[in-house]
């Protein structure tokens, strides 16, 4: 449902609450692994998010990737979403159809309209901070 791109943008920004919940940044390369996703294709879904103010880049030393801890509370999930993958998740078509409407509907176009109305609705009711403190408790997990 999510390209992989969006994927990896979800569990990044997730992962860097997590650590940016202690007051501590993290590194490129952390994240990747901790993401199992390559470097490179980390860094340019770090720079999309960076763009659209999701996350923060500190340069130096000390620098690497965070989100303000009285930001982390107010970052919805469909902001993410919508900075890697649009907003083509909540009208495409259930099987991948380029016509598919009220008027010309694919065979599961009413039951996949109900679904994209549910999933829009969780990701603009979940937060990083709701997600961050369920991995900080062992309540979920991002990699076994």
């Amino acid at each position: 449902m999510f390209s992989k791109a969006c994927q990896y943008g979800l569990k990044a920004s997730i992962y860097i609450a997590t650590i940016s919940y202690d007051g501590k940044r993290v590194s490129l390369k952390e994240i990747a692994k901790e993401i199992d996703s390559p470097e490179a294709f980390t860094a340019k879904i770090l720079q999309d998010l960076v763009r659209h103010n999701i996350i923060k880049s500190v340069k130096g030393a000390y620098g690497g990737f965070e989100i303000p801890k009285n930001e982390i509370s107010t970052i919805k999930l469909s902001q993410i979403v919508n900075a890697i993958d649009g907003d083509n998740i909540y009208r495409g078509c259930g099987l991948g159809l380029h016509v598919c409407d009220e008027e010309h509907p694919c065979p599961v176009h009413d039951q996949f309209k109900a679904v994209r109305t549910q999933l829009k609705n969780m990701l603009e009711n979940t937060n990083l901070e709701q997600l961050a403190l369920d991995i900080k408790s062992g309540v979920s997990f991002l990699k076994l």
